[in-house]
């Protein structure tokens, strides 16, 4: 019973790994090995600093962390490239006397993405989502980090299904 479970762990390890493109994740197979992220710029109306950076090393982990693809600095396989282009805080709801009771930070990113191997896959298409938080606390520091972490995780697997899942 021993070898058979070792034999059986054998074939299995080889049978994934003798797939390419085989993956865990639901991505479909792409005749790709490299892809690349430019830099997100920020050009919302309202900016907040450093968020284009965070985001743009969000989207390369999720990537990496889901595919077997190589991230390279300029020449890849799948170019994924764009802007942020709104971040909001907006009131949600108002209490009995007319103040906020709850606001919504929303941003909104867009994104073109090229497979210069199969242009069928290219798109340009915008990815947004929001954060709803109490109006009588204020969206700074720790708080902050929590809002984005959460949208940009949504943002991210959102783009990633897009252009990779084909979800």
């Amino acid at each position: 019973m021993r070898s058979f479970l070792k034999i059986f762990a054998l074939l299995t390890l080889f049978s994934i790994n003798s797939c390419k493109y085989y993956n865990f994740t639901g991505a479909k197979p792409i005749n790709a090995e490299t892809f690349q992220v430019n830099y997100f710029q920020n050009n919302a109306e309202l900016v907040e600093p450093g968020i284009e950076r965070t985001f743009t090393l969000e989207l390369q982990d999720i990537i990496q962390s889901q595919t077997n693809l190589n991230l390279v600095p300029q020449g890849g396989d799948l170019l994924y490239e764009g802007e942020i282009v709104d971040y909001r805080i907006s009131p949600m709801t108002a209490t009995a006397d007319q103040r906020a009771a709850q606001n919504r930070l929303n941003i909104t990113i867009l994104v073109r993405f090229s497979n210069k191997n199969n242009e069928e896959d290219d798109f340009e298409k915008r990815f947004s989502f929001y954060h709803d938080y109490p109006a009588n606390e204020q969206m700074t520091g720790s708080r902050l980090t929590t809002a984005l972490d959460e949208i940009f995780e949504r943002i991210t697997q959102d783009i990633f299904n897009e252009s990779l899942a084909k979800w």
